[in-house]
């Protein structure tokens, strides 16, 4: 087995574009096929295989020390992880240290900028809160 395994997000991104490579060459398969693909070129027999083994994995950048960037608030951050905690749910909580801070406020004469930050996230990056219009308060770019 391959010791530089993705994270579920990663895994099925990867199938995604397996499929859509597929299709592009006129083999169409389906998502399980795919999964089961990228299992195998992982080591796995099989897709349950893989998932049990990577799905309450911390991608690498996520752990103290590692650097992340991505959006809080709507505005693009860089960011070096302070921790970042394993909740049994597969979600993670994180602090983040950002180089720059940001305004978290949408009010032309008022301004809280804002340098650390904490968040709990999924396994795809972002946050179950949410803005006024619908976006993560914090998504982590992958």
């Amino acid at each position: 087995m391959t010791q530089d395994l993705p994270t579920p997000a990663q895994a099925k991104r990867e199938a995604r574009r397996l499929r859509a490579e597929r299709a592009a060459r006129g083999t169409a398969i389906s998502h399980a096929q795919a999964l089961e693909s990228i299992a195998r070129r992982y080591g796995f027999r099989e897709w349950n295989a893989l998932h049990a083994a990577i799905r309450d994995r911390i991608p690498d950048a996520w752990a103290p020390g590692g650097r992340v960037s991505g959006r809080y608030l709507s505005q693009p951050f860089a960011a070096t992880v302070l921790s970042a905690e394993r909740l049994p749910s597969g979600w993670v909580r994180i602090a983040l240290d950002l180089d720059t801070a940001v305004d978290v406020v949408r009010f032309d004469s008022f301004t809280n900028l804002r340098k650390r930050v904490f968040g709990t996230v999924g396994p795809d990056g972002h946050s179950r809160d949410r803005t006024s219009d619908g976006e993560p308060h914090l998504r982590l770019d992958l």
